[in-house]
């Protein structure tokens, strides 16, 4: 039994594995660009699937193809849409920037599964009736925003909210406790340890606004511009039908793009997503660093706060536990920090009526999406929600902390304060014991002004 069979195209004869549901321009790519061993994963081949459902749903209606023919079709890229032909996406993500291999990809399967819905009785043609009112100009650039579209919903915001949630019940259990604050890395006033984490918690509900705003944008569809924006062979009334079909599946307001030179030769929407992961990621970064920074010790750093013991963190060094969950989101916000790089380079070559990095742009958006989301839930479920105060490390700080003495400045002036917090900082003492060593104020005016939970709301103390 022979391990492969021959197939052509419009360059001649190809020989292809005798199984595989792709045909000669899937093998064609797969020879040309043995790059990096990176597919395109389960969003970008679902949202293909639904694409060519849809669209062969559309041409039956208009008449286009064959009712039997485009049902056949369309339960064909249904299956593919499923994940049941995934491993008949071979091609490596490095190729033709249109995705044009990526797009006949698809097609070849779904015609040869259609084929074999038919039983062979009629051939069907993955260029004339699957692609049929459809370039891979117009479908490549779809199928981004849709698989984005549908990831940020179903992955990214719901993990958003819940590491938000999370950080929101942080603050309210920790609003009573007073600790010292930190601006340049050195002693502050004093503030609340619910305020740091109500301030994380704040950073989240802005990113996910910030990713909702984005992903609006996402729900214009290039669909219907075909090769290079004109909407050349195929019905006026095929984008728009094919783009309804696509919202009532996925749930989704899709919606026909109001220009589709800018759609097809722009992605400017891809790289405003990715702005808005960038940002999230900085947030991230920050809220994974402090909370490793507060954690730190416990004897020599400080460890005002304490993070579950999830794995041991040495092999070496008995006992020793270190932040790994916020290690592994800091990671992933780098990730995500360089995919913004790459998809802004890739959004600058949209070279007249067509971009040619969106390959590399899709699945550095997707990718981005999917780390975000995982090391979110991760840090939220391992980490965040194990989190305890240690309140007498809190207290024992904020005695010791001189900026204190800036309660000071109404009674005693800046000048006579800044005297008081030098003086106690070199001698180890607080602040207290100088004021009162000094005779600076009676001791229930003293009381007053080093009320350290009033130093934490606005206000002035007389």
């Amino acid at each position: 039994m022979s391990e492969t069979r021959v197939e052509k195209d419009s360059l001649g004869e190809v020989k292809v594995p005798a199984h595989a549901l792709y045909g000669a321009q899937t093998q064609r790519a797969v020879q040309n660009f043995p790059i990096s061993g990176q597919r395109f994963g389960r969003r970008f081949i679902r949202a293909l699937g639904l694409i060519k459902k849809a669209a062969a749903e559309q041409n039956g209606a208009l008449g286009a193809l064959d009712e039997a023919l485009a049902g056949a079709v369309a339960r064909a890229a249904a299956e593919v849409a499923e994940g049941r032909w995934d491993d008949e996406f071979p091609i490596d993500i490095y190729q033709t920037g249109s995705g044009t291999s990526s797009n006949m990809n698809t097609n070849e399967v779904v015609a040869h599964r259609a084929t074999e819905l038919l039983d062979g009785e009629t051939k069907v043609h993955p260029n004339d009736h699957v692609n049929f009112g459809q370039s891979s100009n117009d479908v490549i650039p779809t199928a981004m925003h849709v698989s984005a579209r549908l990831a940020l919903s179903e992955e990214l915001i719901p993990a958003l909210e819940h590491l938000a949630g999370a950080l929101e019940a942080k603050a309210r259990a920790f609003d009573g406790i007073v600790k010292s604050g930190r601006t340049h890395l050195m002693d502050a006033t004093p503030v609340r340890l619910g305020q740091e984490f109500g301030g994380y918690a704040h950073q989240l509900r802005r990113g996910v606004e910030r990713v909702k705003a984005v992903a609006v944008e996402l729900e214009e569809l290039a669909l219907g511009g075909t090769a290079t924006g004109t909407g050349i062979n195929t019905d006026p009334a095929f984008a728009s039908g094919t783009i309804g079909r696509l919202a009532e599946a996925t749930g989704i307001p899709f919606r026909e793009a109001e220009n589709h030179f800018e759609a097809q030769g722009a992605k400017d929407a891809v790289v405003n997503a990715s702005g808005a992961l960038n940002t999230v990621a900085v947030s991230l970064m920050k809220i994974a660093d402090d909370i490793r920074w507060l954690s730190s010790g416990p004897t020599s750093g400080i460890h005002e706060i304490r993070l579950p013991a999830i794995q041991p963190g040495s092999s070496i060094m008995p006992g020793k536990v270190n932040p790994v969950m916020s290690e592994a989101l800091m990671m992933v916000a780098a990730r995500v920090m360089g995919n913004h790089t790459t998809i802004t380079v890739g959004g600058q070559r949209g070279n007249f009526e067509l971009n040619v990095m969106m390959p590399v742009m899709a699945q550095a958006l997707l990718e981005s999406i999917a780390l975000t989301a995982g090391a979110s839930r991760a840090f939220t479920d391992h980490c965040v929600v194990g989190i305890e105060a240690n309140e007498a490390r809190c207290r024992e700080l904020l005695e010791r902390n001189p900026s204190i003495a800036t309660a000071l400045n109404l009674h005693i002036g800046y000048d006579k304060a800044s005297e008081v917090a030098k003086k106690a900082a070199k001698e180890g003492r607080s602040v207290r014991e100088v004021v009162d060593e000094m005779g600076l104020l009676p001791a229930e005016v003293l009381d007053e002004a080093l009320d350290v939970r009033s130093m934490t709301e606005p206000g002035l103390s007389h």
